[in-house]
């Protein structure tokens, strides 16, 4: 299976296949897994035809005898395998080099760890990236320090972050930021990094402050959703402050214990940015459909929120 998404029909006309049968010109998102089909895009099933349905398979959309334009090589989108530079090895990581220095097996060279950020203050704070569940191939003096190893793996970094995120945890690792609306400029994918440093970071924040608080939202920037958690984090908690981060998140904040406790008032400002961006349609970025501005006033509503907008 094949998931085509947010597709427009752009043509139609009839098919040199058979009397009655058509060729249909379409225009979308495909998602394809390979674990679920054990072969890459490219490789085109071995079959006669295709059957269509919706996502659930509760609606029956047609079938055809072939599809062009799907099954073709996609840009490589993997990543360089991972090096720790200048490391200083612990004892679990010292039997790792150990076994490859000894021609160990593959099971005592492997490393299973997960990548926390030492700031310039010292403090420990995770990442929201995920870990190195890798082999060991290599090791060599680092050039940053004396002591020091750089070590190579034979896969990357699970869940690594973009090349730009970098300056955003960098913000963070100086000290965080001063003043609201820093993300404005960032585009949708890092503000949603914006917002996973802030959630990293939450445990600087202030424990809930007394229920029926008014907070302002600024909502000059809030051109896409991201931005709107981007808002309403700053709202709570001030600059670089979290309060959600998707749906989940920000009902897990709304249930308290992110800064605030329900029923309070949110002052919603230049409302009419989000009026016009937060509307129904296709989220490219989060593969469904898009969460509306009428949506999360409601989720607000449910939750003793009281919103005005302005």
């Amino acid at each position: 299976m094949e998931e085509l998404l947010d597709v427009t029909v752009l043509a139609c006309r009839p098919s040199a296949h058979g009397d009655g049968l058509v060729d249909v010109d379409l225009e979308g998102l495909v998602r394809h897994d390979p674990r679920y089909s054990g072969r890459t895009l490219a490789q085109r099933p071995d079959a006669i035809g295709f059957h269509m349905t919706s996502p659930d398979g509760s609606d029956d959309l047609g079938e055809c005898l072939d599809i062009s334009g799907l099954f073709v090589e996609r840009p490589d989108s993997s990543y360089p395998p991972a090096i720790l530079v200048g490391c200083r090895p612990e004892p679990p990581l010292h039997a790792a080099l150990a076994a490859l220095a000894g021609g160990g097996s593959a099971q005592r060279r492997r490393v299973t760890t997960s990548l926390l950020a030492v700031e310039s203050d010292g403090t420990v704070v995770p990442t929201i990236s995920g870990g190195i569940f890798a082999l060991v191939t290599g090791v060599q003096p680092s050039s940053i320090g004396h002591g020091l190893v750089d070590v190579m793996f034979d896969s990357p970094v699970n869940e690594p972050l973009p090349v730009a995120a970098r300056e955003i945890w960098d913000l963070w690792y100086a000290g965080g930021p001063a003043e609201r609306n820093a993300w404005a400029g960032h585009d949708s994918a890092l503000r949603h990094e914006w917002a996973g440093a802030a959630l990293a970071h939450h445990h600087r924040r202030a424990s809930d402050g007394a229920a029926r608080q008014v907070y302002h939202l600024d909502g000059r920037f809030v051109t896409d959703l991201d931005g709107f958690y981007c808002a309403i984090g700053e709202a709570i908690n001030g600059p670089g402050g979290y309060f959600g981060w998707n749906l989940d998140a920000l009902h897990d904040c709304l249930t308290g214990g992110w800064g605030t406790r329900t029923p309070f008032t949110l002052v919603w400002h230049d409302a009419q940015v989000a009026e016009q961006h937060l509307v129904p349609g296709y989220d490219r970025q989060r593969w469904t459909t898009a969460v509306t501005m009428e949506y999360l006033l409601g989720m607000l509503s449910e939750h003793g929120v009281e919103v005005e907008l302005c």
